[in-house]
């Protein structure tokens, strides 16, 4: 008995303690082609109007060492308060996916599959006999095509 409750400890996981990758931090890709922007994405100088190479080796420095260290800095200040933020957000999300849409969904399809019934019995009813007269009246209609010359 105590075998089985250790090995059942062993198979349980906790989902919200997972380990995660800190190398690739975007496994799925979802920004892919978002976010990707390098100094030559945003500033290039066209041929006959170059800058003094000492100023173009420190503006790349500059704007690569600047868009690094906001970016540490601004998660590190508010990525913490974001993640709960969106965390809250989702949760709502979920919350009224399950205990709003999915229950009026399913009312919905209850309801409309007794309306369907009421609606089928009157099809059936009205239209069926005068569509049946309709082709009986019509069946005896002859298309001949001559061709004249």
């Amino acid at each position: 008995m105590a075998e089985e409750h250790s090995e059942e400890r062993i198979i349980i996981k906790d989902l919200h303690t997972k380990e995660i990758d800190l190398v690739n931090r975007d496994p799925k890709h979802i920004n892919e082609d978002v976010v990707k922007v390098d100094f030559e994405d945003v500033i290039a100088e066209p041929v006959g109007t170059y800058s003094f190479d000492g100023v173009w080796k420190t503006s790349y420095t500059t704007f690569t060492v600047s868009k690094y260290w906001c970016y540490r800095l601004l998660s590190a200040l508010l990525g913490v308060p974001l993640a709960v933020l969106w965390g809250f957000l989702f949760a709502l999300i979920s919350f009224c996916h399950i205990w709003a849409v999915v229950p009026c969904i399913k009312s919905y399809l209850i309801e409309i599959q007794c309306v369907s019934r009421i609606y089928s019995l009157c099809i059936h009813t009205f239209c069926d006999p005068l569509f049946e007269a309709l082709a009986k009246i019509c069946s005896n209609i002859r298309v001949t095509v001559r061709k004249e010359i």
